[in-house]
């Protein structure tokens, strides 16, 4: 799970972004939030999308991993790997990840996965229920597109929640490297 730059021949981590040797050596990359869906899922929400296809390659849409993964997230000291089935079974968690209110939405069926910060610029927490389409304020009954976090209707039409990146992974290796978090299993 390393990457190699070849410019500087610094040796990369992937899951926490930071060069472990070479010249930037303890340089800290920006994590910024992904999609890990399977082709047909983004082609649907993004259908301008072109891809970059090796000359002598193919594309094939790759499928995500099975569903024995974690979604982890880590914010400052604090880490919370969410086992994908648990987060599936309930669509929505509303949780809080040391001073930061989260919300983890799981579309089961196009397996899109989405994590957003549920306080907004104003200081208002929002706590969320939903479904595969929708997240809704508890409080207002605003409801926000849970893959890009917007209102859509309601007293929140037009806000925008700020998502938060997280990392796919199997169990033992989100341990390896966050030792220090725990699980939501949803019990």
């Amino acid at each position: 799970m390393t990457w190699y730059d070849h410019e500087t021949q610094s040796i990369w981590t992937q899951p926490l972004g930071r060069a472990l040797t070479g010249p930037l050596k303890g340089t800290q990359l920006k994590i910024i939030p992904y999609s890990l869906v399977p082709w047909s899922t983004w082609r649907e929400e993004h259908p301008d999308t072109l891809a970059l296809i090796a000359e002598r390659g193919s594309f094939r849409g790759q499928e995500p991993p099975t569903d024995n993964f974690v979604i982890g997230v880590a914010i400052g000291d604090v880490a919370r790997g969410y086992v994908y089935p648990a987060v599936a079974n309930r669509i929505v968690v509303n949780d809080q990840l040391g001073d930061i209110p989260v919300v983890v939405h799981v579309n089961p069926e196009n397996r899109n996965i989405h994590v957003f910060s549920r306080e907004l610029n104003d200081g208002t927490v929002l706590t969320f229920t939903g479904d595969e389409n929708q997240l809704i304020d508890e409080a207002t009954g605003s409801v926000f597109d849970p893959s890009r976090g917007i209102g859509l209707a309601g007293e929140y039409s037009g806000v925008g929640l700020r998502e938060l990146p997280y990392i796919s992974s199997f169990d033992w290796a989100w341990l390896d490297f966050y030792p220090h978090t725990d699980f939501y299993t949803g019990r």
